[in-house]
């Protein structure tokens, strides 16, 4: 097969693709957030952050304000404590919060469920929202000016119809279009210049048709409950005129059927009027079950890849964590050490950092290709950095030829190859030279010097 890239032809911006869920902390300990910033992550989704490890302590409306009788005007009502050292660290690290304004989920909510109902005042609550975010960006309450612009409200409220079974909502969709509408305008007229959205849907798998879809979601009343939730809240939104910078939503499917819940979504914000509303698939997980293998790392980047050409504006990876957890797929639970899956998120750091995406293309949609060159003048004489970073998805081994700017090959001195990263079944981010075959499941990264022509 063969990959060629070129250059001389940008296409825009590389996107925030590679955001994470719950960042790798444990208690109070944030030493690991170190791997978050060498791998340039841009966001860490602060959700289900609050409960089990987090101890009730960090994030979810409930644990920074404990009571909702008291009064939001009042510094004094807030437990600020555990999510300021949270937020700080991933701010030191060069990590933007993505801070969804809610709370974790109970899985076991039908023993008991503590904090799933809607809340009893929606303005009031609400108004708790407006001293968290003053106190993280406009220093109210001895706090931050941290340039935190995404606020999400709620999460997978759509999680079940039956309310009894719902693990993050205990009412009906209406209740929460009415939650959603109080307070996206509540947020929005005193924040105009932060992005307010929602709600984190459980997702288009419904959708697709029954193709690629995982077994459980090919087709059942919970999963057309999810579009049915979809579609009730954009006509809710555009009927109130209720602010919607972004739309959030989740699938744990595979890269193809992942393209075309993106695509769905994008269609039905821009049928509806939301042509301006950014979308973020800001949970997903790519065969979770496969995590800590070459074949997680090679699907994770072949994710990361395949995002950067859809209509996603941002995503972020379910999830980062570090413990207990079947999804926490970037780091070994009792060894603390990275996971293949986190060197794609390393490599796909490298093209954002760069900056400027440019024309790359596979002859096998299959195996998948991005390119990137530095936006500035490099510190080389006038010859600039570029990147390349492949994923072979396709389950065999390909003779692999690798076609660098305006057809020239790489072993030109017009563009020369200084670096080569490699991950595979027996190599984990080694170097190596460019290789003659790709092989199953197989990830490279491609370091290049040139002198690009505009």
């Amino acid at each position: 097969m063969k990959i060629e890239v070129d250059f001389s032809k940008e296409l825009g911006k590389i996107k925030p693709v590679h955001g994470v869920g719950q960042p790798p902390f444990y208690g109070t300990d944030f030493s690991m957030f170190h791997y978050l910033e060498e791998a340039g992550i841009p966001f860490s989704r602060l959700h289900d952050v609050g409960g089990f490890l987090g101890g009730g302590r960090y994030v979810d409306v409930p644990n920074l304000f404990r009571d909702f009788d008291a009064d939001p005007a009042d510094p004094a009502s807030y437990d600020f404590v555990f999510t300021d050292l949270l937020v700080t660290a991933l701010v030191e690290n060069g990590v933007e919060p993505f801070f969804r304004l809610g709370v974790s989920i109970e899985n076991e909510c039908t023993r008991k469920a503590y904090r799933l109902d809607p809340p009893g005042d929606n303005l009031k609550w609400a108004r708790i929202c407006e001293g968290i975010i003053r106190h993280y960006t406009q220093g109210w309450a001895d706090g931050f000016h941290y340039p935190i612009r995404y606020w999400e409200i709620w999460n997978e409220p759509d999680n079940y119809e039956e309310v009894l079974e719902n693990q993050m909502w205990r009412g009906t969709k209406e209740q929460f279009y009415a939650l959603y509408g109080v307070a996206s305008r509540y947020l929005k007229e005193r924040f105009p210049h932060l992005k307010i959205g929602g709600y984190g849907s459980c997702g288009f798998y419904a959708a697709c048709g029954k193709k690629e879809a995982v077994a459980e979601a090919a087709s059942s009343p919970r999963m057309e409950y999810f579009l049915t939730f979809f579609e009730g809240f954009l006509a809710y939104v555009k009927e109130n005129d209720c602010p919607l910078d972004f739309f959030s939503w989740h699938s744990y499917d595979g890269v193809q059927a992942n393209l075309f819940y993106a695509a769905y979504a994008r269609r039905r914000l821009d049928e509806e009027g939301f042509t301006h509303t950014e979308h973020t698939l800001n949970e997903w997980n790519c065969e979770v079950n496969m995590r800590g293998t070459s074949r997680h790392g090679a699907v994770t980047a072949a994710m990361l890849l395949a995002m950067q050409n859809s209509s996603l504006d941002s995503a972020m990876f379910y999830d980062a964590r570090y413990g207990v957890s079947v999804y926490g797929s970037l780091f070994h639970p009792l060894t603390a050490g990275p996971f293949p899956a986190y060197y794609s998120f390393l490599g796909f750091g490298q093209l954002y950092r760069l900056g400027r995406q440019v024309a790359a293309a596979s002859d096998r949609e299959d195996v998948y290709v991005v390119a990137a060159r530095e936006d500035r003048e490099g510190d080389l004489g006038g010859r600039k950095m570029g990147y390349v970073m492949i994923a072979n998805l396709s389950g065999e081994d390909i003779p692999l030829e690798v076609v660098l700017e305006e057809g020239r090959k790489a072993a030109q001195e017009t563009c020369r190859i200084t670096e080569c990263r490699v991950m595979d079944q027996t190599r984990v981010w080694e170097t190596c030279a460019l290789p003659g075959m790709l092989t199953q499941d197989m990830v490279l990264c491609i370091q290049v010097e040139g002198v690009f022509l505009m």
